[in-house]
């Protein structure tokens, strides 16, 4: 009987492990317990769905043929919508979601917080937009771990499913560079209607005259052209297989498409690809007209950081701007969601793992996600909310390693502490935060 006991026992602990094993995998609520301040979860319950919209009349790029340049085909551009919103309190439900792996084959399942078609809080009402756009190629999911925690603190989260550029519908790569503020722009006109039809769950919810914009890599791309940065002679010269100077509509910025829209007020960029390749110069910068938080890894070989998104930020020179810079850290510096455990496989046509999507060389996902939950809300809540209390969070010592902790005995700080505030002490290291302001 006692082997009996104990044989139970053990099958009810593993049962338990592989129970909690299962529930816990793919989250993307993680908090390390070295997470700075403001990336803990606010105290909304949140809620998800998905919307589909459609942009009329768009030049269908992926089928441009190049040899026959005088035919230029147009088609109905569909966007796939995912939202994250306040929620009513006491909300229960689903809080999982499907998406597909960088391969576009793979779908798994993430864990988070948000609870599917839950109903809007009661309470909040007319609250910030803040749009986020992928990379190249991505998915409306890729920042969701960004999207559920800012809306858990009162902001309406879109994310965007960007055609021709997520990993099912990868296509001609001028598709991007020409739709990508595009979409940016006419989310948030179909968001604003959404918002005064009484028909719609985000009837009054949403104030899009509040606006943010976040874009990652390609994302990046667009928000920096949203925010009013106007690319270059060279860049609409530049053979992209694109129709005849296609992309003169984000040169001439006001004449075919009003850059930046009133209703933006912020831009934060992760990883902005294309300074690297001539896109922008410090002329057509100074078009940037909406202060902007830029993310960055300090070995990104993908959109560069010293020639690419330093120059940037530097350049942005009619704005107050900051960057952050993870040292060390690749392209996915604090962008991307933590890699499901089904990426972990070499995948032949891809060459790589599929988790080298998602993860970095040097830094933990998480981690770097905790660090961008921190910003972003500081910085959201400064420029959206008008948020007095978030300035200490940005009057920080350059470089976090030459930071001091120095408290006295009663836990109050010496006139020589100058720690990263929000940080624990000993774990603001490897990070600069650095700040320009308007005219600099």
């Amino acid at each position: 009987m006692f082997y009996s006991e104990i044989k139970k026992a053990f099958l009810l602990v593993l049962f338990c492990g592989l129970s909690f094993s299962a529930v816990a995998a793919n989250r993307i609520d993680t908090q390390r317990p070295d997470a700075p301040e403001l990336a803990a979860y606010g105290h909304y319950p949140i809620g998800v769905r998905t919307l589909q919209i459609t942009h009329s009349k768009q030049v269908d790029i992926a089928s441009f043929d190049p040899a026959t340049p005088d035919k230029v085909p147009h088609y109905d551009r569909p966007l796939v919508l995912e939202v994250w919103y306040p929620a009513e309190k006491g909300s229960k439900g689903n809080t999982s979601l499907e998406v597909y792996l960088r391969d576009g084959k793979t779908k798994v399942t993430l864990q988070g917080k948000a609870i599917r078609d839950a109903n809007p809080s009661n309470t909040s009402r007319h609250l910030p937009l803040v749009i986020i756009s992928h990379g190249y190629p991505g998915n409306r999911f890729l920042m969701s771990h960004l999207a559920e925690n800012i809306a858990s603190k009162g902001f309406v989260v879109v994310s965007i499913d960007h055609t021709d550029s997520t990993y099912r519908t990868q296509a001609a790569f001028g598709s991007t560079l020409v739709n990508r503020p595009l979409d940016q722009l006419f989310t948030l006109d179909q968001i604003e209607l959404m918002a005064k039809d009484n028909d719609s769950f985000l009837f009054e919810l949403v104030n899009t005259e509040n606006t943010a914009l976040i874009g990652y890599s390609m994302g990046g791309y667009g928000a920096v052209i949203s925010a009013g940065g106007g690319v270059t002679q060279q860049a609409v010269e530049y053979p992209w297989g694109l129709p005849n100077s296609a992309l003169s509509i984000h040169q001439n910025l006001g004449k075919v498409v009003k850059y930046p829209d009133p209703r933006l007020r912020t831009v934060i960029a992760f990883a902005p690809w294309g300074m690297n390749y001539g896109v922008w110069n410090p002329t057509t910068l100074k078009g940037v007209k909406v202060p902007m938080l830029f993310v960055a890894g300090s070995v990104d070989d993908v959109s560069g950081y010293k020639n690419g998104i330093r120059s940037i930020w530097q350049a942005t020179t009619n704005v107050d701007r900051a960057l952050l810079t993870f040292d060390n850290a690749n392209h996915g510096a604090g962008a991307p969601m933590p890699a499901p455990e089904e990426s972990f496989v070499y995948d032949e046509a891809l060459g790589f793992y599929i988790s080298d999507h998602y993860t970095d060389a040097v830094w933990d996902t998480v981690r770097m996600n905790n660090i961008s939950q921190h910003f972003v809300t500081a910085w959201l809540e400064k420029y959206l909310k008008g948020n007095t209390n978030m300035e200490p969070y940005f009057d920080l010592t350059p470089n976090s390693n030459q930071g001091l902790w120095s408290m006295d005995e009663k836990g109050q700080a010496k006139t020589d502490h100058n720690h990263w505030k929000g940080f624990k002490k000993g774990t603001a290291k490897g990070l600069r935060f650095e700040k320009l302001s308007k005219g600099e």
